[in-house]
């Protein structure tokens, strides 16, 4: 049966167009519909690939049942789902720029437990981020993050911990404020996140955070203030499809307590349980990731850290990255309710006196 291709990004933003490309779906439902996992296909760097446009299920057995369990993901209600969703997006918000096909609508499905409200929520407030962020969005591509990715700032560790979740490791000692602006390294971690979540495995086993503080001084602890923070975290819980199932952190000087102060007062109660604080001790670190998944910089014995894979991945996946991002508002014509979630300048006051009581906090603990 031949497929008929479905358009990544709807183009021209009109009612009109979406509503073609919504038939155009229908009349192509029977060859999407759910048919069974299927070999997984790896990349030659050990990261799992991306998803055809065109859904077919990628999941193992233990996958498609581990999501069932967890995410209230029922195979056989999938369609009915993504159809759900899509028809929300189609009659609520027809100007919205966004993608209709099913693999990317089914990670804000996941991400929030196929809570139809909730999933739209959540694409309302990914394409929300960008409007209220130019300077992270604007022109966001890999090649324009370069110098962070040389510097050492993030990777991805090149095998996934024993419950199949990647993880994102950040060494913010690396950075220093005379580099670049710390903006870049949001850049840098933002796009990072968006090549994490192409692979339906991460969308259901969710990612963990490995940061090294080691060799983080005052200077780059006072750098982002509440306000840059905030966004950061509103990003993270409310903006973007991924599940962070543990943040650890390794290496924290005393400093730490300042910073995580800077932090803790956005964080939703479960993500602040996610935060673990190992310090210096490794086998502590050990206990909640294996060494065999770690390098040897940290007690594993799997290898030197290599800055380099996870780099050539992002640089590789350019052409992408300039459709998705190098584009038009997506919220140009759109009206949003009023309970997004940034408050943008009405906050600064506010944030300015909070920053100066933290500052002197900073000191102290250092």
């Amino acid at each position: 049966m031949t497929h008929s291709v479905i358009i990544l990004l709807v183009l021209p933003h009109t009612q009109t167009c979406n509503t073609l490309i919504h038939k155009q779906y229908m009349e192509d439902q029977n060859c999407l519909l759910d048919v069974g996992p299927t070999r997984e296909d790896v990349t030659g760097e050990g990261f799992p690939a991306a998803p055809p446009p065109i859904y077919t299920c990628t999941l193992t057995p233990e996958l498609v049942a581990k999501a069932r369990e967890q995410l209230q993901e029922k195979p056989e209600w999938r369609p009915r789902d993504v159809q759900a969703l899509r028809d929300m997006i189609l009659k609520d918000h027809p100007n919205l720029r966004t993608r209709l096909d099913d693999a990317f609508l089914l990670r804000f499905l996941r991400a929030r437990k196929f809570d139809y409200d909730r999933a739209l929520q959540l694409l309302l407030n990914y394409h929300a981020s960008r409007k209220a962020w130019p300077e992270v969005f604007k022109d966001l591509k890999p090649s324009a993050v370069k110098h962070v990715l040389d510097l050492g700032f993030l990777t991805v560790l090149p095998r996934p911990d024993p419950q199949g979740r990647y993880i994102l490791c950040l060494r913010p000692g690396k950075w220093r404020p005379n580099d670049y602006p710390f903006v870049d390294n949001i850049r840098a971690i933002y796009l990072t996140l968006e090549k994490l979540i192409q692979p339906e495995e991460t969308q259901v086993n969710g990612i963990v955070i490995l940061v090294d503080y080691a060799g983080v001084g005052l200077s780059q602890a006072s750098n982002p203030g509440p306000l840059l923070a905030k966004k950061v975290v509103s990003i993270l819980q409310d903006g973007f499809p991924i599940r962070i199932k543990a943040v650890n952190i390794i290496n924290e000087p005393r400093i730490f307590k300042g910073i995580f102060a800077i932090i803790k007062p956005f964080l939703k109660e479960k993500m602040a349980e996610r935060f673990v604080l190992h310090g210096s001790d490794l086998a502590s670190l050990h206990r909640v990731i294996p060494p065999s998944v770690l390098p040897e910089e940290y007690g594993g014995v799997s290898g030197r850290l290599d800055m380099s894979a996870w780099s050539r991945t992002l640089l590789e996946a350019e052409e992408e990255f300039v459709v998705e991002f190098c584009q038009p508002d997506p919220l140009e014509g759109v009206i949003l309710p009023d309970s997004m979630l940034f408050e943008g300048e009405q906050a600064g006051a506010h944030g300015e006196d909070s920053f100066r009581h933290l500052r002197s906090q900073l000191y102290y603990c250092y």
